[in-house]
């Protein structure tokens, strides 16, 4: 009996509960809000049983976490000076479990189990959006957009676009056969025709670039070390070239034309004036986290009228470090861009110094679509949402011992490229 409990936390031997126990996660941070608090206790039951079986295999030690913790600690601390210390402290307690949750899964979890666990659980939320879907009126921009089961069409496209990415790396990356290469082809392609259907911008344009570096990174590991460092440092420089055209003489505004947007980003440029407006007031340590869009507050009735909010909830400045500005100041914002960048630094560092190292080029990718979305969208603060814990794994595969097993044995072991 207790070798078959250590199985259930070696990322060698517990492919199928790994892969199950993320299909759900899936499900779950897709439609907590419907299935509300049962749902929530399931996906707590597949993640911290794990902590009891071996606390030190499940969790690490304190210096693993030196620089993945912080910020939601803070997020704890800011009850204290939260001008809604109720909802601040419920959130926080329940972001703080999240995490716990993810880094769980990191230290337990391969990443090819993870990635297919992930084509599972998006199939299970698409097909549940087919069948319960719906359009919704844009009242900012006059257009009607397909929503599936969720109530923004921003959110249907995060997950269409995670599941072509995890198509990708499943078939690309990773190189999956037989059954499993059929499933991540099914997942690609619906979630293909879902991510046009829900005309979501961002989900597009963010898939395709973070796509073009993985095959620009794809295409450099072929060659040296020292050839690969200097083709990535020409596409930064490539990249910036890009973006300074598109802002300078007109390309940005063009591609926006093509998905029916301005260069207001329908409302959010305004948005974040507002959002500027309410850190300055508390630029340190901000008004406490999630205390900012609480009923009864005038800003947040304010904004919610202003943009057609009826339900008073669910919103956000559509930017994480303006997000995270007004909830937990300057403080926060450098802690939360410390995690992202870290860990997309760390995991990149890890494939241009070893071409073989799947687990990273697959994690490296995940964490670039979440930077590149954090400028336009609030994926990563919240608790039981798909990007927290996503960003999460990838930062804590980076404490993670490389001595560690990596790959549930499927597949030959002595393939290369299973570390992480």
């Amino acid at each position: 009996m207790k070798i078959a409990k250590a199985r259930l936390v070696n990322p060698d031997h517990n492919f199928w509960y790994g892969l199950v126990a993320v299909a759900i996660s899936i499900f779950v941070f897709a439609y907590s809000i419907r299935f509300g608090q049962v749902s929530i206790l399931a996906y707590y039951a597949l993640w911290l049983p794990l902590v009891l079986v071996d606390y030190r295999k499940a969790l690490g030690t304190s210096t693993d976490l030196a620089w993945i913790a912080p910020f939601a600690a803070l997020a704890c601390l800011s009850t204290f000076w939260s001008a809604a210390p109720g909802v601040t402290a419920r959130a926080s307690v329940q972001f703080a479990s999240h995490v716990v949750c993810a880094l769980i899964a990191a230290r337990t979890v391969s990443v090819r189990t993870l990635t297919l666990g992930a084509i599972l659980g998006t199939l299970l939320v698409l097909f549940f959006s087919l069948v319960h879907g719906q359009y919704h009126l844009d009242p900012l921009d006059g257009s009607y957009s397909f929503v599936g089961a969720f109530p923004s069409k921003n959110q249907l496209g995060l997950f269409s676009s995670l599941g072509v990415y995890f198509a990708f790396a499943a078939l690309v990356v990773l190189g999956e056969r037989g059954l499993w290469r059929i499933v991540a082809l099914a997942c690609g392609g619906l979630s293909a025709v879902l991510l046009a259907r829900s005309q979501s911008a961002t989900s597009v344009i963010t898939l395709a670039l973070v796509l073009a570096i993985q095959i620009w990174l794809r295409l450099a590991l072929l060659f040296s070390p020292r050839v690969r460092k200097v083709s990535m440092a020409a596409g930064i420089v490539l990249a910036i070239c890009v973006v300074f055209t598109g802002l300078n003489f007109g390309g940005l505004d063009l591609l926006l034309a093509a998905f029916g947007k301005d260069s207001t980003l329908t409302g959010r440029t305004y948005l974040w004036s507002q959002g500027w407006a309410a850190a300055a007031q508390a630029p340190f340590f901000g008004v406490g986290y999630q205390a900012y869009w609480v009923q009864g507050f005038s800003e947040a009735e304010r904004l919610w009228e202003e943009f057609y909010i009826g339900s008073r909830s669910g919103f956000h400045f559509h930017n994480t470090f303006i997000e995270v500005g007004v909830e937990l100041g300057l403080a926060g914002v450098a802690l939360i861009a410390t995690v992202l960048l870290r860990t997309f630094a760390g995991h990149l560092g890890r494939v241009l110094g070893d071409a073989r190292n799947e687990a990273s080029f697959v994690l490296f990718g995940l964490v670039a679509m979440f930077l590149v979305r954090a400028f336009v969208e609030v994926d990563v603060i919240n608790p039981y949402v798909v990007g927290s814990f996503l960003l999460f794994y990838a930062a804590g595969r980076l404490a993670v011992p490389r001595t560690l097993p990596r790959y549930a044995p499927l597949r030959r072991s002595s393939r290369p490229g299973h570390a992480a």
